[in-house]
């Protein structure tokens, strides 16, 4: 570890004259020329992710490779501005960033991707150019479908995470560069870019069907594109649980997935736990196709899942009970699906009589939902669902005679009407104990006038029944013999969604609705599905300045009907708390409020707020940044409203205001 070498900074020339900067971390001497391992993404790698990269990046150089950490046009140290996610632009630059990277020479030519999120994202979009150098990607936590499955949109639905995280974009591009990096004219850099900046909330919110707009960048639009073996990484508590497995079933190319219990973390810091040697792991795949050295890593299974035992609901477990189990294909010939028919007496193996039951829940059904997106923070996971239950129509199984696997992604086939042109629903699967205990395994929403297409939605007609196929999140887990299986179905899932402007009442016609389940039949060598324990490399050093810490608050106003629910986290997004890195004196510190408000029987009096404050502590400069972002509605318009203030040294140095209406289309 103590032979590789780490540049904190070079900057990488693009042939329209920008520069991106990137920090390297290189193998020993006797290792090179050697491959590479790309990270590209906006988050900072001075001090943004820089906890978070060393013992990634320095573990790869201890390993024989050039470890490249990019920030991406119009973040951290990089010139020019960042207007979007995912453009073409920013694909272009790392087509650029790879040869450039693939003519050095510490490199011997082979590049590989790995990236988590926005870098899970654009490992795909990227591989999807065929860049001559690059030989392999490992996209973790990540979407393949930029509408359908990502923070902004669920089931044609608004996630009310658009505007958390339009949010939270605010106030990470109206961080200045490095002074020491960039040298003088860190200053005006710094106000292009917040001067230049997109709203990003209303950016967004602009696209409310799948147009051209979210099909750029989703590759499932076309999988032959990406010819580059896959290493692909979930997890069962991240909302980016999907993709994995419709990866490896779809693409052609080598491919493997793996979905573990965690939230939105690499896996080697996985949380809920078990964490895995996922380093190991990744080390193994690049030696394989990068190196073409025989690791066996391609005679894992395709598809490595863990089943998450039961355990009673609570908003954090960890580590999660289960195990691994292992898939040779995706889909698995050996899985059935189960179907279980609704009828008035619930859950059952053959269809009842038809009948018509009727659901309108109040607009704060859905408070037991947790994240949508786990960061792997205690108090986010999904609660006891029996709050929800109780706003819901719901549908048990008798108790179960055997212990049933799930994995997969679990099927709803419904006839249902609704009283309203437009409306939503929310199913939940839960799994019941005999003491009454309701854990979600799943769920899905969807808005009924995406009924038949993301792409061009169309009103209900009030009174007519719509035979509706709705997929919940793909789920690993087991459901133990004596359990009741329940599906409630509601007409609302906040503050995770936002309300159909309708108050709308919903008919289910029994009989011919069923839910189907992926049931997995265990097999003889699931117990050989093991993984290392977590290794890392060393760590950045740091000071611990001022312990973190998060809350969730929930409030019913019983005379009014109005519920209040708050996110609250100090000294960092996620109540991480403030540390200051030694090598570079940065210190960042990030107190952020979510409050959410509605009324019982009122969709348009929902209201959303995120307060932010911000604090980059360097030598020489202290920034300030505050942000406030609110979402309202009328029937007809969203009012998506903001501020942006930017101090240095105490002084205003930079404002924003912003104020849009934005047409309300079916959502």
């Amino acid at each position: 570890m103590s032979d590789i070498e780490v540049i904190e900074n070079v900057f990488i020339p693009l042939k329209d004259g920008t520069r991106l900067a990137a920090r390297l971390w290189l193998p020993e001497e006797e290792l090179r020329p050697a491959p590479a391992a790309l990270e590209y993404i906006p988050y900072r790698k001075r001090d943004g992710t820089r906890g978070r990269d060393e013992p990634m990046h320095s573990y790869f150089a201890a390993h024989g490779y050039a470890s490249v950490r990019v920030d991406i046009r119009g973040s951290g140290d990089s010139d020019g501005r960042l207007e979007d996610e995912y453009l073409k632009l920013e694909q272009d630059d790392a087509l650029e960033t790879i040869a450039w990277i693939a003519a050095q020479d510490w490199c011997d030519g082979a590049v590989a991707i790995i990236g988590k999120s926005w870098g899970g994202f654009n490992a795909l979009q990227i591989a999807a150019r065929r860049p001559p150098a690059l030989k392999a990607i490992i996209p973790v936590c990540f979407t393949d479908d930029r509408y359908a499955d990502d923070i902004h949109y669920m089931g044609g639905c608004l996630l009310n995470d658009n505007l958390w995280w339009g949010a939270t974009m605010l106030a990470y591009q109206a961080r200045p560069p490095d002074p020491r990096i960039v040298g003088e004219r860190w200053r005006a850099m710094w106000r292009d870019r917040i001067e230049s900046m997109p709203f990003w909330p209303a950016l967004w919110l602009r696209h409310q069907r799948r147009d051209a707009y979210w099909k750029h960048g989703s590759v499932c639009e076309d999988w032959s594109a990406i010819d580059v073996p896959t290493l692909a990484i979930g997890g069962w508590a991240d909302g980016y649980s999907n993709a994995v497995s419709r990866l490896v079933a779809n693409i052609k190319t080598p491919a493997l997935g793996i979905v573990g219990p965690w939230a939105h973390l690499y896996p080697h810091d996985g949380a809920p736990g078990p964490a895995i040697g996922f380093l190991q792991e990744v080390v193994r795949f690049l030696d394989h196709w990068l190196r073409r050295r025989e690791t066996g890593v391609m005679r894992a299974p395709k598809l490595r899942a863990y089943i998450e035992e039961w355990s009673e609901p609570s908003s954090w477990r960890d580590p999660a009970p289960g195990r691994w189990v292992g898939e040779a294909s995706w889909p698995s010939p050996s899985n059935t699906h189960r179907s279980l028919w609704l009828g008035e007496r619930g859950l059952s193996e053959t269809p009842e009589p038809s009948s018509d039951l009727r659901i309108r829940s109040k607009c704060y059904a859905g408070l037991a939902a947790g994240e949508w997106m786990g960061s792997g923070v205690a108090g986010e996971q999904p609660t006891d669902q029996r709050f929800d239950d109780g706003q819901s129509l719901c549908f048990d199984s008798a108790a179960t005679s055997e212990r049933i696997e799930l994995l997969g992604p679990p099927e709803l086939e419904l006839d249902v009407a609704s009283d309203r042109p437009t409306a939503q629903i929310c199913a939940r699967l839960t799994a019941v104990s005999p003491e009454g205990a309701s854990r979600r395994l799943s769920f899905g929403v969807l808005n009924l006038a995406h009924r038949e297409s993301h792409d061009h939605p169309e009103p209900l007609v009030p009174g007519c029944f719509y035979r509706v196929r709705l997929k919940l999140n793909d789920c690993g887990c087991a459901i133990p013999q004596g359990f009741r299986i329940r599906l409630g179905l509601s007409t609302a899932c906040w503050p995770m969604i936002w309300p159909s402007p309708d108050l709308a009442a919903l008919m289910v016609r029994t009989g011919r609705s069923r839910l189907r389940l992926p049931v997995r039949a265990p097999q003889n060598d699931d117990s050989l599905i093991n993984f290392d324990p977590p290794e890392h490399g060393r760590r950045a050093p740091v000071a611990i300045v001022k312990p973190g810490g998060a809350r969730r608050e929930f409030a019913l106003d019983l005379v009014n009907d109005v519920a209040t629910f708050r996110i609250i986290g100090e000294s960092g997004l996620f109540g991480e708390g403030v540390q200051r890195f030694l090598e570079t004196g940065a210190a960042l510190s990030h107190d952020v409020t979510r409050a959410f408000f509605i009324a019982g029987d009122d969709p348009l009096s929902a209201r959303s707020v995120v307060r932010q404050n911000y604090v980059v502590d360097q030598p020489g400069l202290e920034a300030r940044i505050e942000t406030e972002v609110e979402l309202s509605c009328d029937a007809t318009y969203f009012r998506i409203a903001g501020r942006l203030d930017v101090h240095e040294n105490g002084a205003q140095f930079a404002t924003r205001r912003f104020d849009e209406r934005i047409a309300r289309d079916m959502i």
